[in-house]
Parts: structure tokens; C-alpha cells; sequence
């Protein structure tokens, strides 16, 4: 099989992925910052429960469970929403307080960040809150200080390494699958997935990228990850991804309008077919209930 034609069909492959939702309203993400200040946020329009409520949905319909990396400000405002992902066998785990990017905190206000979160997510569904993602996948190069304050303050993993180049978030020299960052005892870092090619990595583990790219070529990439690579993928998504009718505001640059509408519309439905064409799981169950030997032996294959 070539690098990426050629790929079968999946239905019948027996890897189980990890599938992520990254629980932020519209108006709560970065592209879109010049618009939305922070101190307007309750006046907005909320939309993140009808769209969880429809992930829930389609998730339930394609037999996958995932995990929900949730803001506290959202889960603050949205108890009964938390209540119904985690009753519906999901995990929940967090994805900071309100956004704010890793690189922009001192490690004093990333763990009052993280701590603070933690107990909010915890209060919601009354079970232990595990894993972490950081904003804008901002945990890089400079701010490696940050997987040390997390395992202190009780998380197991992290997923908040995208190893590819990016113009918000650039580490293509980490590790494309799990490992366990410097100065960590049990701790876990789980990447986004990408595909490598000709010696570099390139994007293919969901967001902008899986509305960007037609299916059948997302689909035959993390296919290729599957059995060239015979690792799991570590999807993700967010729920103003499926809701095509999210108000637009005036005055966003054209490249953040690019960014943040791009095919809209096409989400829900490749999202159908992703469903039916992998097998989906939550992470700690695909990765963090692993035997330390076994996530030893990928961190070492990566």
C-alpha cells in the first residue's frame, strides 16, 4: 500500500480510536478573539448545548463514546449538559478555565488555572477528571514546565501536543504518539494524530483540517496511521463544527473567517461516515488503561 492510496475500507478493523470533543461555544475560540472579548461572553448567544446534544446524538447512533475536554466557564453555566455526556458513559476532562493559552500564564496562574477546573468538572458528575488538553494546543517547546504541574495537581495525561507547523501552535519535533514528557513520573502526553510524509508531519487528526480535506482523504490517512503505523488515532472536534448557522459577526479577518467557517455544513456528515468507518472509544480507555509496559513499548515506537 502507498503512503496514502490504496487504503481499505475499515468497518472490520479492529483498532479502537480515541474520539474527542473539544466543549467550547463560537465565541470562545481563538480565530475569532478580535470579535468576542471575554467580557461579553454571557451576553452572547450560547449554542454548545443544542450542538452536544447532537454529538451525543450521533455518537450514541455510531456505537462511540468519547472524551470531552470542557471548559469550567462552560461547565459552570451548563451542569445538566455535563450530567448527560457523563451519563451517557463519555469522559469528561478539561480543557481549562476559559481558553487561555498555556504560553500566556505563568506556571502560578496555569496551576491555580488547572486546579480551579478540575474542581468544577469534578463537581458537575462527581468522578474523577483524568485527562487535559490545552488551549490552541499550547503546550510547546517553551512551556514543557506545564506536564509536571499537571501530574501534580492529580491529572494522568495530556493531549495537548498537535506535532505539526502551525502559525498558532508549532512543535513538529515531539513525539507523534504517546510518551512521557521529561520530569514526569506517570504522566502521559497522547498528540493529535498526523501522518508523516517524505519526512514531515502533516495534519490529519481532525479540526479545520477534516473540513478542509475532501473525506476519502482524511479517511485513507488515519487509515494509514491504523495499519502502517499500527497505532490508534486521536481524533477531535468541536461542537461549533456541526452548527453551519453560528451567527458571523463583522469585522473577523478574512483568514480567521476562513479558518472558522470553512465547509461547515460538511462536518456533520463526514462526521457520519468517520462513525461508521472506525471504531471509536474514549482515551482512557484506549490509551491510559493500558499496562505501563504496553504504552512503554508505542512511546518507544514513535
Amino acid at each position: 500500500m502507498n503512503a496514502l492510496g490504496g487504503a481499505p475500507r475499515v468497518p472490520a478493523l479492529r483498532r479502537v480510536n480515541a474520539l474527542t470533543v473539544d466543549v467550547e461555544d463560537y465565541f470562545q475560540v481563538q480565530s475569532l478573539s478580535s470579535a468576542y472579548n471575554r467580557s461579553t461572553w454571557d451576553a452572547c448567544e450560547g449554542r454548545v448545548e443544542r450542538n452536544v446534544d447532537r454529538l451525543l446524538e450521533l455518537f450514541d447512533h455510531g456505537a462511540a463514546r468519547a472524551t470531552f475536554f470542557t471548559l469550567g466557564w462552560i461547565a459552570e453555566r451548563h451542569k445538566p449538559m455535563m450530567r448527560r455526556i457523563a451519563s451517557a458513559g463519555h469522559e469528561i476532562a478539561s480543557h481549562g478555565y476559559c481558553h487561555e493559552r498555556v504560553d500566556r500564564q505563568s506556571p502560578v496562574l496555569f496551576r491555580e488555572d488547572v486546579r480551579r477546573t478540575k474542581a468544577i468538572l469534578e463537581g458537575c458528575t462527581g468522578t474523577p477528571v483524568r485527562g487535559y488538553r490545552a488551549a490552541t494546543f499550547s503546550i510547546g517547546p517553551t512551556t514543557q514546565w506545564a506536564f509536571r504541574i499537571l501530574e501534580e495537581e492529580g491529572h494522568a495525561y495530556s493531549s495537548s501536543v498537535h506535532p505539526v507547523r502551525h502559525d498558532n501552535y508549532s512543535f513538529p519535533e515531539a513525539p507523534r504518539f504517546a510518551y512521557r514528557p521529561a520530569g514526569t513520573f506517570r504522566f502521559w502526553e497522547i498528540p493529535i494524530t498526523t501522518v508523516r510524509l517524505a519526512g514531515h508531519n502533516f495534519a490529519c487528526g481532525g479540526g479545520g483540517y477534516f473540513r478542509l480535506f475532501p473525506y476519502l482523504l482524511s479517511r485513507a490517512a488515519l487509515a494509514h496511521v491504523n495499519l502502517s503505523d499500527n497505532q490508534p488515532i486521536v481524533f477531535y472536534l468541536h461542537p461549533w463544527e456541526i452548527d453551519p448557522d453560528q451567527p458571523r459577526p463583522a469585522g473577523v479577518p478574512l483568514k480567521s473567517r476562513l479558518r472558522h467557517y470553512l465547509n461547515l455544513a460538511q462536518t456533520e456528515p463526514r462526521l457520519v461516515r468517520l462513525l461508521r468507518d472506525f471504531s471509536w472509544s474514549r482515551i482512557d480507555r484506549v490509551f491510559t488503561e493500558l499496562s505501563a509496559p504496553e504504552l512503554a513499548r508505542r512511546a518507544q515506537n514513535a
